[in-house]
C-alpha cells in the first residue's frame, strides 16, 4: 500500500478516464472538472511516477508503453471500487430489488405485488424492467426473474415453472373455431421479437408449417395481447402472459393444447453471496406464486404436452 502514497488518488482517477475515453474534454466531463484540471492532474500524476503516461496525437491523448502497462490495473481497480460502493451504499436491508422482463412484470408481477406487500409490510420493491443480463455480484440487483434454460453461467437458477405456448382470442372468434385447421382461417398476431413462431403449435396438433395467415405484427408481446383482446387475430400465448386475461374473459383458450418450449422460468441470483431475508422471503412467495399460476393454467387451458 506504500506505493499508493507516491500518486494523488485524484490524478490516477484523471490517468484512468483518460486512458478510456482518449482526451481531456471527455473525461472533463465524466470527473466534472474543466479540462484544464484533468490536464494538471496528469501531469502531477505523470511527475509523480516519474514517467509519462501520454503521449499526443493530434487532439488525442496515446498512451505510451508504460502507460498501456499501467492503465488496465487502474481500470480494475475503479471499476472493482465503483462495485464496492454500489453494493455497500445502494443495498439496503428493506429495498428488495428484481430485475425482470418488461412484459412478465407488466402482465404477472406487478398486479401480484399487492399481496406480497401485504405479507411483508417491511420491504419495498425496485423493479429494473429489462432483457439484459445483469451483474448480480456487482450491482444493487438482488435477484432476477428470467425465461431460458437455466444455464448461465455464474450463477444459482432455481425453476419456477416451465414455459408452453398455445393460442389465445377474443370469445367472438374462438366461437368460429372447431377444428385445429379452423384456425388457418384466422389472422395470426405476430411478436415481431418472439424466438418462438407458430410453428411449434401447428406441429403438435398435426397441422402444416407456415399454415397460418399473418396478421398485424407488433414489437411487444404486450401488444400483442392487447390486439388479440380487441379481436384482431389469434395469439400464441404463454402462462403468465395470459393468465389475467384468460380469467377476466377477456381472452379465450379455444384448444386444450399447451406445448412445451424447452425453456422455463427461473429465479436468478448469485452464487457469491449470502442470502439475505429479504430475497428468501421473495423466494418462497413467488415460487407459490408460480405453482398457483401453474394450478389455473391447467383448469383454465388443459394439460402441457
Amino acid at each position: 500500500m506504500k506505493t499508493l502514497n507516491r500518486v494523488h488518488l485524484n490524478g490516477l482517477r484523471a490517468l484512468e478516464a483518460v486512458g478510456r475515453l482518449g482526451a481531456l474534454g471527455p473525461a472533463a466531463d465524466e470527473l466534472g472538472v474543466t479540462p484544464g484540471a484533468v490536464s494538471q492532474q496528469v501531469i502531477r500524476a505523470e511527475r509523480q511516477l516519474g514517467r509519462p503516461v501520454f503521449r499526443r496525437e493530434g487532439r488525442r491523448l496515446v498512451a505510451t508503453e508504460f502507460g498501456a502497462a499501467l492503465l488496465p490495473y487502474l481500470g480494475e481497480a475503479f471499476a472493482t471500487l465503483s462495485r464496492g460502493l454500489g453494493q455497500v451504499l445502494d443495498r439496503s436491508p428493506d429495498v428488495l430489488t428484481i430485475s425482470v422482463a418488461p412484459v412478465l412484470a407488466s402482465k404477472w408481477l406487478v398486479p401480484r405485488l399487492g399481496a406480497f406487500a401485504g405479507e411483508n409490510p417491511h420491504i419495498r420493491i425496485r423493479l429494473d424492467a429489462t432483457t439484459a443480463l445483469v451483474d448480480l455480484d456487482g450491482s444493487d440487483v438482488d435477484l432476477a426473474l428470467r425465461v431460458g434454460a437455466g444455464d448461465w453461467p455464474g450463477v444459482a437458477a432455481e425453476h419456477l415453472i416451465d414455459q408452453a405456448v398455445f393460442p389465445v382470442c377474443a370469445p367472438a372468434i374462438a366461437a368460429r373455431l372447431r377444428t385445429h385447421a379452423d384456425m388457418l382461417a384466422v389472422p395470426a398476431i405476430i411478436d415481431i421479437y418472439s424466438v418462438l413462431s407458430w410453428d411449434i403449435w401447428l406441429r403438435a396438433v398435426g397441422l402444416p408449417e407456415g399454415a397460418m395467415q399473418t396478421g398485424n405484427s407488433f414489437t411487444d408481446a404486450s401488444l400483442c395481447l392487447d390486439a388479440a383482446i380487441a379481436g384482431q387475430g389469434v395469439m400464441l400465448a404463454w402462462q403468465t402472459l395470459a393468465e389475467y386475461a384468460l380469467a377476466k374473459g377477456t381472452l379465450v383458450a379455444p384448444f386444450p393444447e399447451r406445448v412445451p418450449t424447452g425453456l422455463a422460468y427461473w429465479l436468478v441470483t448469485s452464487k457469491n453471496r449470502r442470502e439475505e431475508p429479504k430475497v428468501a422471503r421473495f423466494r418462497r412467495w413467488v415460487r407459490a406464486e408460480f405453482a398457483g399460476t401453474a394450478r389455473r393454467m391447467q383448469e383454465m387451458v388443459g394439460g402441457a404436452g
